[in-house]
C-alpha cells in the first residue's frame, strides 16, 4: 500500500516512515502534518490529501490523548471529546467522498476506529459534552471511547442505506505498552512500568487488531463490528442505541460545522 502518517509531531513521524521503508523495501510511505486538535489542521491535511489525487482504501484513526488534566483544544472542546472524537469525526467526514469513491464492489474501502475498553463504563452526558461543570478525566475519557463506537454503528448505518461499497469497524487494542500513560498519576505510572513487560501488549501488538480489521479478506463486505483481538465481541449497551447515536451524530456535525443527517 501507499501508506500517509497523519500526525502532529513531524520528527517522530519522519522517523517511522524512515524505519517503514528500511523494514519493508516499500517506499510509498510519507508523512503529512495534522492536528486533530486543530478543526483547522485537519481541514488543511484534508486539502493536501486531495490535492495528491489518491484513492483512500483504508483510513485508521488511531490518534487519542488519555487522562489529561483539564484543558481545551484550539476550537475551545475539552481535550479528550475534541481531539480523541470531534477531530476523528471530522476528518473521517471530510474524506468520506474520496473514500466512497475508492471502494468497489469486489474491494470495498475501509475506515477503522479505535476504541477502548474503557468505553464500557463511559456515559454520554450532552447537556454537557464537554465536560465542562464537572470535570473527571477518567470520565471524559471513557466518554469520547463511547462515542467513537457510537460514532462507527451510525456511520455503518449511513453507508449500507446509500449502497456505498465502505465498512467502518471500530477495535479495541487492548492494554498497551505506549506513551499514552504519560498523564497517569506517579502511583500509576509505577504499576505501569512494573507491570508492563508482563501484561501489557507491545505496540505492535496492539496494532494487530487494526491491520486485521484493515485487510483481513473474511471482512470484505463487513461493517458495523466491535473487534478485540481479532475477534468480534459486543460492545456496551447503551452504544447500539440508534436513536442515542442519532443524536450524538446530529450534535457532533453542529460542533464541527458541518451539516447534519435527517
Amino acid at each position: 500500500m501507499h501508506v500517509i502518517i497523519a500526525g502532529n509531531n513531524e520528527a517522530e513521524g519522519s522517523e517511522a516512515v524512515t524505519r517503514i521503508q528500511q523494514d519493508t523495501h516499500n517506499e510509498k510511505v510519507e508523512f503529512l502534518y495534522c492536528d486533530l486538535a486543530s478543526m483547522k489542521s485537519i481541514r488543511q491535511f484534508v486539502q493536501i490529501f486531495k490535492a495528491k489525487n489518491l484513492c483512500l482504501h483504508v483510513l485508521v484513526n488511531n490518534a487519542g490523548v488519555m487522562l489529561v488534566p483539564e484543558r481545551k483544544t484550539a476550537d475551545g472542546f475539552e481535550e479528550h471529546f475534541g481531539l480523541n472524537y470531534l477531530g476523528h469525526f471530522l476528518l473521517t467526514n471530510l474524506l468520506l467522498k474520496t473514500t466512497k469513491e475508492s471502494g468497489t464492489e469486489n474491494l470495498n474501502a475501509r475506515i477503522i476506529t479505535v476504541s477502548s475498553a474503557t468505553h464500557y463504563v463511559g456515559e454520554l452526558n450532552f447537556d454537557d459534552l464537554n465536560s465542562s461543570c464537572c470535570y473527571s478525566p477518567h470520565g471524559a475519557y471513557a466518554q469520547s471511547k463511547l462515542a467513537l463506537v457510537m460514532f462507527t454503528y451510525y456511520l455503518q448505518r449511513q453507508l449500507s442505506e446509500d449502497g456505498c461499497y465502505v465498512t467502518a469497524n471500530v477495535v479495541d487494542p487492548g492494554v498497551v505498552n505506549t506513551d499514552l500513560y504519560r498523564n497517569v498519576c506517579w502511583p500509576g505510572r509505577l504499576v505501569k512500568w512494573m507491570a508492563a513487560r508482563l501484561f501489557f501488549k507491545t505496540a505492535e501488538e496492539g496494532a494487530a487488531t487494526s491491520i486485521y480489521a484493515s485487510v483481513a479478506p473474511e471482512l470484505e463486505g463487513i461493517g458495523g463490528c466491535y473487534l478485540y483481538n481479532g475477534q468480534k465481541t459486543k460492545s456496551a449497551d447503551i452504544s447500539y442505541n440508534e436513536d442515542l447515536q442519532r443524536k450524538l451524530w446530529n450534535e457532533s456535525c453542529k460542533m464541527v460545522g458541518i451539516p447534519g443527517s435527517a
